[in-house]
């Protein structure tokens, strides 16, 4: 659980930045009031089609990290965009999700079989990765999730920030924050340009941290209350990721996605850090633990 000493100086910067109504503290209970009833009726095609472009050559993990986030997270359907030489990797990791590669979509403009999308884990930013992120942007009509290497191309290629779809959220550490906006001296700055980000763009900005706070485009900030220290390791955002990109395909708005999946990714990483400590826990724990987390949000 996030320190209340960093949540109390977080809401305390925040108010330098935002009326007292714009700052929501996220708790369980009101995660709970966000979550959607899952209809006994239901088929996979009712809880959505999500494609995931991620992962390269040496850096399959990522894509399988988020994979198994996301269909750990209620999706209905998942196909993986990724390079041929990680086919068998993918297959095997995640024999739930389907796989298609890199050249074939490249090939294809058909995006409307899709209910969201997410780019960015593992995937590089050379130029087969823009041209192909390039033609994604300009041609999807479902609501994307952007991390990683997605916003550093975007970040070398500014004009791309005008094609994100509409309800798209955005998940950069400070650092990726910093490319797509420039360097700030300290924390209220960031957040500042985090802020006029998601006014400007209508995209809603999660700026992962201790703790994470997220930014929707009518300038209301969230501050999250799970998450810890062990959680800052290799692949977590990719986790992350995986789960945002899973209920934006189920139909939650932007803004829900984003302040459910921080809440949820930060609960399984507190779980996960109570049976293997903060020093040991991997990202590949916090996805074991994602079913606890979400046992405890749909028990009554």
């Amino acid at each position: 659980m996030t320190n209340q000493s960093y949540i109390d100086e977080t809401r305390q910067m925040l108010e330098k930045l935002l009326p007292a109504e714009k700052i929501k503290t996220v708790n369980e209970d009101y995660i709970k009031g966000l979550l959607k009833s899952r209809d006994p009726k239901a088929h996979k095609g009712i809880f959505g089609h999500a494609l995931l472009y991620a992962g390269s050559p040496g850096m399959a993990g990522a894509a399988v990290l988020s994979s198994k986030a996301c269909m750990r997270s209620g999706v209905g359907l998942l196909t993986v965009c990724t390079p041929a030489a990680n086919n068998d990797i993918l297959q095997i990791s995640v024999p739930e999700a389907m796989v298609t590669h890199t050249d074939d979509m490249y090939a294809s403009s058909d995006l409307g079989r899709y209910t969201a999308i997410g780019a960015g884990p593992g995937l590089g930013t050379g130029e087969s990765q823009t041209a192909l992120l390039d033609k994604m942007l300009k041609n999807a009509t479902c609501p994307m999730v952007l991390d990683a290497d997605a916003l550093n191309i975007i970040s070398q290629k500014c004009y791309l920030l005008d094609y994100v779809p509409s309800g798209s959220v955005i998940t950069p550490h400070p650092g990726e924050l910093a490319r797509l906006t420039g360097k700030t001296d300290d924390w209220v700055q960031m957040a500042g340009k985090a802020i006029e980000l998601a006014r400007h763009t209508g995209i809603t900005v999660v700026v992962k941290g201790a703790p994470t706070v997220t930014v929707l485009p009518d300038c209301t900030a969230f501050i999250n209350t799970t998450g810890n220290a062990g959680m800052a390791t290799a692949g977590s955002g990719d986790v992350l990721t995986g789960i945002v990109l899973a209920l934006l395909a189920q139909g939650y708005s932007a803004a829900h996605a984003a302040v459910i999946a921080v809440y949820v990714h930060g609960s399984a990483g507190d779980t996960a850090t109570m049976a293997l400590s903060q020093t040991a826990m991997t990202s590949a724990d916090i996805i074991s633990n994602l079913p606890n987390a979400w046992l405890k949000l749909e028990q009554l």
